[in-house]
């Protein structure tokens, strides 16, 4: 089996952007706004477990009947405003990609094999993370973009990497997913795809049981990871397109 494509989820996958970027982001929307919320890390980490900015923000304020109702529209608000706030963040000193993944983006487009993102991002914040990491010409890098609400359902649901199957017109098994979250394990692994899972600040306690491979970075010359297959078999290294190849003939 050929390695046709390779699929990236972003937050948390390709840079460590919740913390201090998303979190952040939120809370300025709600003071802009006017309203009495504040997320601190603790917290936001809770709210993780729900996909999707919009959603979070409809289930943080079911759980807080003292707030004021949100319309659809005020949902809207909130996180278009939170989606500038990090747009901001990103181009006035943003974060930096994680270890190994600009090596891989490189190895990849050398190689010519596609590769697509499948994120809850908004374009805008996705646009402003990469710009400021991969330079203006970054969309040349990325086959298709599967952000934002593409597909009417978010991860665990399989919607967003079947949607990505179709657009590239491959079989799951020549494909591997990076993701960093059980939600996006479970996606990509209902699609039918192998996942390389490299866990995040806020989900390294997660159960990645079905991954076909679980790695602490992707790794760069001088700062391996730390690698072990679904197999049991553990090393450390470089993850290059050779490493995926592997993934995908086991």
């Amino acid at each position: 089996m050929t390695l046709e494509a390779v699929f990236f989820d972003v937050d948390g996958t390709m840079a460590e952007t919740e913390r201090e970027g998303h979190r952040v982001a939120y809370n300025a929307a709600f003071a802009e706004l006017g309203y009495p919320v504040h997320w601190d890390p603790e917290l936001y980490g809770e709210l993780l477990a729900v996909m999707g900015g919009k959603e979070r923000i409809q289930h943080y304020w079911a759980q807080h009947p003292e707030l004021p109702l949100l319309s659809d529209a005020q949902v809207e608000r909130i996180h278009s405003v939170k989606a500038r706030h990090f747009s901001e963040l990103m181009e006035h000193g943003g974060i930096g990609l994680r270890v190994g993944v600009r090596r891989l983006l490189d190895e990849l487009n050398e190689r010519k094999i596609p590769v697509s993102i499948a994120s809850t991002i908004t374009l805008e914040g996705l646009d402003a993370l990469l710009r400021h990491n991969l330079g203006a010409q970054w969309r040349d890098r990325f086959r298709f973009l599967g952000v934002g609400d593409v597909v009417p359902v978010k991860k665990p649901d399989p919607a967003i990497y079947r949607w990505l199957l179709e657009q590239h017109g491959v079989d799951p098994r020549s494909v591997v997913t990076l993701e960093d979250t059980r939600a996006g394990l479970l996606a990509s692994v209902g699609a039918g795809i192998a996942t390389l899972v490299t866990p995040s600040d806020y989900t390294r306690d997660q159960d990645f049981s079905e991954a076909a491979c679980v790695a602490s970075s992707l790794g760069d010359p001088g700062d391996p990871a730390r690698w072990r297959l679904a197999s049991g078999v553990e090393g450390s290294g470089l993850i290059d397109v050779g490493f995926l190849e592997k993934l995908i003939a086991n």
